[in-house]
């Protein structure tokens, strides 16, 4: 007895079976789809494996607090360009808490011997500049301070200052004021981004110094 061929399935999204063509067309859809899953469910695995390596090596691996940079050691530098150069050299007592990075003299015509301050307490970001210029004035003053001009002076410890308010920091690499002085020979200057207050502080610190630096020319004038 010969069976009857089954009718071909109504596809629900048609009303009418579908043709060769698109069930063809719909197998290779399901198929895509499959492969798209399969490849995010592999991407989401080998994400959690990668985070779990992570974790293991931060907990396994030791780790130390990171040593801040050790400070210039100004007294045996300042000593070696003392007798380089054959001159005093000033070697300031800085106020308690403050930190340095840079402790160098800086060949040229003149040259400075020069101390970075670029961590002070309670003054945010602000630093201080110490320099110390070999046999100039305060014309090098004025060519530091990019052509900043003095706005009057201030006496502190008996050592009378210069004093210097820059009024456009952007075109002076944020310096905005400063105190210079003449110490015999030398021509001291310190300036930087810190406030009047914060540098008269290195000011008193440095009066000492910088008198006896002015004693000391007079008495060879």
């Amino acid at each position: 007895m010969a069976r009857r061929n089954a009718e071909p399935r109504i596809a629900a999204h048609l009303g009418r079976p579908e043709t060769p063509e698109e069930t063809a067309a719909r197998k290779a859809e399901n198929s895509r789809n499959y492969r798209q899953s399969q490849s995010f469910k592999n991407l989401i695995f080998a994400l959690v494996v990668s985070l779990a390596i992570v974790a293991v090596v931060y907990f396994i691996v030791p780790r130390g607090e990171v040593d801040n940079a050790p400070q210039p050691d100004v007294a045996e530098i300042a000593s070696q360009v003392a007798d380089q150069y054959e001159r005093t050299v000033v070697t300031p007592d800085a106020p308690e808490g403050w930190t340095m990075n840079i402790a160098e003299i800086e060949p040229g015509s003149p040259s400075v011997w020069t101390i970075n301050y670029n961590s002070i307490p309670d003054a945010g970001h602000a630093y201080i500049r110490f320099a110390q210029a070999f046999d100039a004035d305060e014309v090098w003053a004025a060519q530091a301070l990019r052509g900043t001009q003095p706005t009057g002076t201030v006496t502190i410890d008996g050592v009378e200052f210069t004093e210097y308010v820059v009024k456009d920091p952007s075109s002076t690499s944020n310096i905005s004021y400063a105190l210079g002085v003449q110490a015999g020979t030398d021509f001291v200057l310190l300036y930087g981004s810190a406030s009047a207050e914060i540098t008269a502080q290195l000011a008193e610190h440095v009066a000492d110094d910088i008198a006896a630096l002015q004693q000391e020319g007079a008495t060879h004038e």
